[in-house]
């Protein structure tokens, strides 16, 4: 139970330290290996074989959330647990909570975990998001519609990413078939937002109350996935200090430990909207690897750690491409293409196999100006 005391304590987690991580996708990995640099353990917990945090771990263990006495051995084996994604069950947290801290916390998972929780918490601390109603039946969703107007979006309240368990509602008349499509559980209609431009600003704070921010950084999607980050981004110097002010208060009303990304809409007449919290850290902050002094993925082992955090200023322009799976369609890309770019870095996942839409992986390229480099990262994508 020593690692139940000194998790339990305010006592800095120094190198040599052990490091739980659940969840084992990509964000786990690039985690384990800035833990790694700085001399600390990372035994990651999921259901996963071969998995992209796995394999490059200090030791894994692969078994159900469901699992309690998996999940009571795991957590008596480190000393702080951190989060991959949002979404691990609620149930495995509170078995972990018995033996080990959990940072970020329980509470900040029970707000982001649901869209419903998330858009009445951003409400009651003042901060701007798009006009919302709570769906919980189709009479709902038909008086909603008439409130916030449209076109509007249709969002599941739990899970959902990338564009998933949502859909636009252009007219009234297709609010049966949106129920439909939501599988007729509880959800959230959010008005339509005309932006300029989407953003996002990552946030650094420690177990001290620490806090450092980086952004804006400009994303653009496509079919609701991420597609290209840049950072800086000269369109958004204007708003910079709003939107990392934004974030910092965002940060300690949740009483945030780790890292956390806010995303942002522009709107056209220049008004900043928020449009989620992820409480890890997130796609468009993985150029912070290269381009910053401190990485969004060494902040978040300093801040669950209790460390000092670092800079997470940018010393390069830099844009990002997400890799994902549509890129196999004709077989392995040319990786020789991008590794001849002098400035260009190329970031694998370790991913088995290739899906439509599934991130495999990411190419970073630095540059004099962050739109210029996006382009040259996403002319060298072009099959």
């Amino acid at each position: 139970m020593a690692n139940t005391l000194r998790s339990n304590t305010a006592t800095p987690l120094e190198p040599g330290a052990r490091l739980g991580m659940l969840g084992a996708g990509q964000l786990g990995r690039m985690f384990a290996l800035a833990a790694a640099r700085l001399g600390y353990h990372v035994h990651v917990f999921s259901p996963r074989v071969d998995s992209p945090t796995g394999q490059v771990s200090h030791r894994e263990t692969v078994a159900n959330y469901a699992d309690v006495e998996a999940i009571a051995k795991f957590a008596q084996s480190v000393d702080v647990v951190t989060l991959e994604f949002e979404n691990i069950p609620t149930a495995a947290i509170e078995v972990v909570e018995k033996y080990a801290r959990v940072r970020p916390s329980r509470s900040v998972l029970h707000i982001t975990q649901n869209r419903l929780r998330e858009k009445q918490f951003l409400t009651k601390i003042g901060v701007p998001c798009a006009p919302f109603a709570e769906v919980n039946s189709l009479a709902d969703l038909q008086a909603a519609i008439q409130a916030i107007g449209v076109p509007a979006v249709l969002k599941t309240a739990d899970s959902g990413y990338d564009g998933k368990g949502q859909i636009t509602i252009q007219s009234a008349d297709e609010a049966e078939a949106a129920w439909q499509f939501v599988g007729e559980q509880p959800a959230v209609l959010e008005g339509w937002i005309h932006y300029q431009q989407e953003l996002s600003v990552i946030v650094a704070r420690s177990t001290t109350g620490e806090i450092d921010t980086c952004g804006p950084i400009a994303n653009d999607h496509e079919n609701h996935i991420l597609d290209v980050s840049r950072f800086p981004a000269k369109e958004l110097a204007s708003v910079a200090d709003s939107t990392q002010a934004m974030g910092r208060a965002i940060a300690e009303q949740l009483d945030l430990i780790g890292v956390c990304c806010v995303e942002m809409f522009l709107t056209r007449d220049g008004q900043l909207i928020v449009n989620e919290i992820a409480p890890r850290p997130h796609n468009s902050g993985h150029l912070t690897i290269e381009a910053c002094v401190t990485s969004q993925f060494e902040q978040q082992v300093r801040a669950i750690c209790g460390l000092p955090l670092g800079s997470m200023e940018p010393h390069t322009p830099a844009a990002l491409v997400n890799l994902l799976g549509d890129l196999w369609e004709k077989g392995e890309p040319d990786w020789l293409e991008m590794l001849a770019v002098p400035r260009g870095y190329l970031h694998l996942y370790g991913k088995t196999e290739a899906k439509p839409g599934r991130k495999m992986g990411h190419f970073r390229v630095l540059g004099d100006d962050a739109a210029h480099v996006a382009m040259e990262a996403r002319w060298r994508l072009i099959p």
